[in-house]
């Protein structure tokens, strides 16, 4: 096949790399707006060529869309415009983003809409551009397909298949739901990190040497504020309403600990401290 990818970054670069080598893409053509990170790609090895996204819809099998998802919404109804001007009916469109509601309502009534596989590889780092792009990336994690039943049965299995390709275990919700589990596993680890860098950085100005006392715990902590704004902005607006029920959550927690700890309450604190150890029977 001839695989498309709008966006070379870690997600479409690292899965541009690895359905090359396994034998599921024959080409891979290239969409990048930027020209540093376009040369980049091309120099890595990411893409075969790098093409107009007209070009490279009327060239490819599968157009996968991988860039923030603001953006993602607009390219995937280009997309499938472009499927119905030249009657295209067999090339399949899929997305990668991290919020589904806004992309799938977008689509809904699209004549095309059979053609649009909307998914989300669960699989990621902090770090973003063609630079960041790995073989290996996808392998154990988990996929989701988000409203699946909107897509034509044909353009799902070969999306299945392409994943499988990944070594990406198959999930299937709705988009809704999708919004609201990345909202609690995602998005507000995303958000605390932020929120604790701030924090330091704060402090930072009057205690020169914090940074150096710096530990493992403290490095994988904040590990997610090095994401990049871009991405995030997005994300956290589109998927507003389930972020800040979850951030509201959040605060709840901390005051807990904030009321114990204020008030020498150390069973309190124990307490709580146990309860969180549970989550050692779900994450290893």
């Amino acid at each position: 096949m001839t695989i498309g990818i709008v966006g070379l970054g870690l997600i479409g670069g690292s899965m541009a790399i690895d359905l090359k080598r396994r034998g599921f893409a024959e080409q891979i053509l290239g969409v990048e707006a930027e020209p540093l990170h376009a040369s980049a790609a091309l120099k890595i090895g990411l893409a075969d060529e790098i093409v107009p996204l007209e070009e490279c819809i009327d060239r490819s099998d599968i157009i996968v869309v991988s860039v923030p998802v603001g953006t993602a919404v607009r390219i995937v109804c280009q997309v499938l415009d472009r499927f119905q001007a030249t009657e295209a009916k067999d090339k399949i469109v899929i997305d990668t983003c991290s919020t589904k509601e806004q992309i799938t309502q977008s689509t809904f009534y699209h004549p095309c809409r059979q053609q649009f596989v909307s998914t989300h590889p669960m699989a990621g780092t902090e770090y973003s551009g063609p630079w960041a792009a790995m073989p290996n990336l996808f392998d154990g994690r988990a996929c989701i397909f988000a409203n699946s039943e909107e897509s034509a049965p044909k353009a799902l299995k070969i999306i299945e298949d392409m994943y499988d390709v990944l070594n990406m275990r198959p999930l299937f919700m709705s988009a809704s739901q999708h919004d609201v589990h990345t909202a609690y596993v995602s998005h507000i680890s995303h958000v605390t990190s932020f929120a604790l860098a701030l924090t330091v950085l704060d402090k930072e100005k009057d205690e020169k040497h914090i940074f150096d006392l710096a530990s493992g715990g403290f490095s994988s902590t904040v590990r997610l504020a090095k994401s990049s704004a871009d991405m995030w902005v997005p994300i956290l607006t589109q998927n507003r309403d389930n972020v800040l029920h979850v951030m509201d959550t959040y605060i709840e927690k901390m005051q807990e600990f904030r009321r114990a700890i204020a008030e020498f309450d150390e069973e309190g604190i124990r307490g709580l401290i146990e309860d969180a150890n549970r989550i050692k029977k779900i994450i290893r």
